[in-house]
C-alpha cells in the first residue's frame, strides 16, 4: 500500500494505505462534499463535487485520484467554489424543488450542500418532463423527479445485493434511473431490502411512509395500540437525539411511546426467544432425519423473498419458523382475541423494525388471518424518530420505562439477533449441552461474531462437529449458494442477513450506509453481557407459554411454509 506525505491546503498530511485522495483529505479534518461516493461501493466519480486543484491549476475528482508522496493540492479555491456552485445550480434546475413536503426534507444531501454553498437562486429553467411516482412497492417509493443521477442506488443494488434491479436508461438530457423496461418495482425481483433508499442522497427513493396510519390508530379510542420493538432499533433510535449509537435506548423509547398514546409496549426479543426454541428444535430434528441441509435461517424476509424469486429449489432448506416479528404477532393475536371481545376494542399491532422488508413481510398472504394482518403496521426506526420529533418529546432527557410484561422480557441470546451472527450464536447456545460461562465464551470467540462477509466455523455438538456459516450482504449469500450447489462447501446451518452487518445496518435505520453500524452491533453485545438470562430456554415467560397457550399448538402458531 502506498504511503508518504501529502500537502493539503498547506497542511502536511501523512497517508498510509488510503485508497484515494478524498480519504486523505477527510483524514486531515476537511469535510469534502460528495454525492456519489461511499467507501463501501466502487468509485464512480460522476458528481464532481469532490474536485481539488493542484499546484498547476488543474482540477480533478479526489475520489478517483491516487495519493502520491509530495502531492500538493488545494480543496477550497475560487475556481473550485464556482465549480461546485454551478454543479449544484444545474442539479437543482432539473430537480423537483418542493422541499418542504419532501420525505427527505432536512435530511437531503442536495438541500444540505445548496445551503452550505449559498445557492439561493437557480437561473436555469427545468425542461424535464414530469415523471410518474412509483409507489407499487410495500417498502419503498421511487420519485424520478427528484433523481440527480448520482448512480448510488444502482451500485448499492448491484454491488452489495447482487440484484441489479435499477440501472441507467437512455442518454444525454433524457438519462434516467429505472428498472428494466421502466417496470414498476412491484413487477421486478426487488426483495424490498431498501438499501437503495439508504444510499439515495435526495428524495428520489424513500421509505414507504405509514406514519399517518400510526397516528390515526393512536388517536382512535376504540383501538388498543400495542407495539413491539426489534433488537436493532434500541441501539439506533438514540442517534437522532444526540445519544451514542452504542447506547441501549429501549427504555427511553418505551417511555416516548407511552407518552404518544401506546397502550402496551413489548420487546421483539420475546419473539426471538421463541424463534430460537423452534429453530433449534427443527435443526435437531433435521440432524436426526439426515436433512435437508443446510438449514437456512428464516428471520430475514428479503432473504426469503430472494430464494422464492431466484432459487426456489432452496425453499425446502429454509427453516419453517416464522420470523420473531411474526411469531410475536401470532402469539399476540391468539392471546388478545378474548380480551378484544370482552372490552369491545380492537388490538392494533405496530412493529418498530430496522428493516424496510418487514413492511413487505407483514403484507404477505401467509400472515393474514380472516382478512386481517397479524402485524397491522410496520414502522421503521426512521419513522418512529419522526413521530417522536412531531410530538415534541425531548427524547434524550426522558426517564426510562421498562417494556410491559409478560412479552417484554427477552434474553441476551435474543438481543443479539440484531447483528450478523446473532441468530446462529443463539441457536448454538440452545443446542450445546454445556451451558456454563466458559462454553458461552467459547461460542462467543468461535468465529460466529465478526465483520467478514462470509464466516464459517465447526463446532462440536454431541458426537459430531457441526459446520455453520454466517453471511451478510445478499451478493455474498449468492456466492455462498453457488459454492454449495457446486459441491465446494457443505454446511449444516447457514445464517443469512440481506443487509451488511445484519439488522443494525437495515435500510430503516438512520444513516443507513454509515460506520455507526459496527458501534450498534457492539451495543447489542453489551446488552447481552448485561442480560441476567443468556439462553432462550431459560426465559420463564417462554417456558410458561409453552406449558399453556402453545401446548400442542406451536407448529400452528409459530411456523409457516413458503410456496
Amino acid at each position: 500500500m502506498a504511503k508518504g506525505i501529502m500537502y493539503i491546503d498547506g497542511q502536511r498530511v501523512p497517508f498510509d494505505g488510503e485508497k484515494n485522495v478524498l480519504a486523505v483529505i477527510r483524514k486531515a479534518g476537511i469535510d469534502m462534499p460528495t454525492f456519489c461516493y461511499y467507501s463501501e461501493l466502487s468509485v464512480y466519480g460522476a458528481c464532481r463535487m469532490c474536485v481539488v486543484e493542484d499546484e498547476r491549476g488543474n482540477i480533478d475528482a479526489s475520489c478517483s485520484m491516487e495519493p502520491k508522496d509530495g502531492m500538493k493540492i488545494r480543496t477550497n479555491t475560487a475556481k473550485l467554489l464556482k465549480h461546485r456552485r454551478m454543479i449544484l445550480e444545474l442539479m437543482l434546475s432539473s430537480h423537483c424543488r418542493d422541499c418542504t413536503t419532501c420525505e427527505k426534507s432536512g435530511d437531503c444531501r442536495l438541500q444540505e450542500l445548496a445551503l452550505r454553498f449559498g445557492v439561493r437562486r437557480v437561473r436555469f429553467a427545468d425542461t424535464r418532463p414530469e415523471y410518474e411516482t412509483d409507489d407499487s412497492s410495500p417498502a419503498i417509493v421511487r420519485d424520478p423527479n427528484k433523481c440527480i443521477l448520482c448512480g448510488d442506488c444502482i451500485r448499492v443494488c448491484d454491488e452489495m445485493q447482487g440484484m441489479g434491479i435499477l440501472n441507467f436508461a437512455f442518454r444525454g438530457s433524457e438519462l434516467q434511473v429505472m428498472p428494466a423496461f421502466d417496470r414498476k418495482l412491484a413487477q421486478t425481483d426487488c426483495v424490498s431490502c431498501g438499501q437503495c433508499a439508504a444510499a439515495c442522497p435526495t428524495g428520489a427513493i424513500t421509505i414507504f411512509n405509514e406514519i399517518g396510519r400510526a397516528w390515526r390508530a393512536l388517536h382512535n379510542p376504540n383501538k388498543r395500540v400495542v407495539f413491539q420493538i426489534a433488537p436493532a432499533v434500541r441501539v439506533a433510535v438514540g442517534e437522532a437525539f444526540g445519544l451514542s449509537s452504542s447506547v441501549n435506548a429501549i427504555d427511553k423509547l418505551v417511555a416516548a411511546l407511552k407518552m404518544m398514546g401506546a397502550d402496551e409496549v413489548f420487546d421483539t426479543t420475546f419473539g426471538a426467544d421463541l424463534t430460537v426454541m423452534e429453530e433449534s428444535a427443527e435443526f435437531l430434528e433435521r440432524l436426526k432425519a439426515g436433512g435437508p441441509f443446510p438449514m437456512f435461517t428464516s428471520c430475514c424476509p428479503a432473504w426469503v423473498k430472494y430464494v422464492e424469486k431466484k432459487r426456489p429449489h432452496f425453499l425446502k432448506n429454509i427453516s419453517t419458523c416464522k420470523s420473531p416479528m411474526e411469531m410475536f404477532a401470532a402469539v399476540l393475536r391468539d392471546q388478545y382475541a378474548a380480551k378484544d371481545a370482552a372490552d369491545g376494542r380492537e388490538t392494533f399491532h405496530i412493529a418498530i423494525m430496522p428493516c424496510t422488508a418487514k413492511k413487505m413481510e407483514a403484507a404477505r398472504d401467509e400472515f393474514l388471518h380472516e382478512g386481517k394482518r397479524d402485524v397491522d403496521l410496520v414502522l421503521t426506526t426512521q419513522e418512529i424518530i419522526n413521530m417522536i420529533k412531531e410530538s415534541g418529546i425531548r427524547f434524550a432527557e426522558l426517564d426510562g420505562e421498562a417494556p410491559d410484561l409478560p412479552f417484554g422480557m427477552g434474553t441476551g441470546a435474543a438481543t443479539i439477533f440484531g447483528t450478523t451472527g446473532g441468530v446462529a450464536e443463539a441457536v448454538v447456545r440452545r443446542v450445546v449441552e454445556d451451558k456454563s460461562k466458559n462454553t458461552l465464551q467459547a461460542i462467543q470467540f468461535s468465529g460466529l461474531r465478526g465483520t467478514d462477509c462470509i464466516r464459517a466455523i465447526s463446532i462440536p455438538v454431541g458426537d459430531r462437529a457441526l459446520r455453520i456459516a454466517v453471511v451478510h450482504g445478499l451478493v455474498h449469500a449468492q456466492k455462498l449458494l453457488d459454492d454449495i450447489e457446486a459441491g465446494n462447501e457443505y454446511f449444516d446451518l447457514v445464517e443469512v442477513m440481506t443487509c451488511k452487518t445484519g439488522c443494525v445496518g437495515g435500510a430503516g435505520q438512520p444513516y443507513g450506509l454509515s460506520p455507526l453500524k459496527r458501534q450498534r452491533a457492539q451495543g447489542l453485545y453489551e446488552a447481552d453481557r448485561n442480560a441476567l438470562i443468556k439462553s432462550s430456554e431459560c426465559n420463564p415467560y417462554v417456558t410458561e407459554l409453552y406449558a399453556g397457550a402453545l401446548k400442542g399448538r406451536s407448529h400452528e402458531l409459530l411456523h409457516v411454509h413458503y410456496k
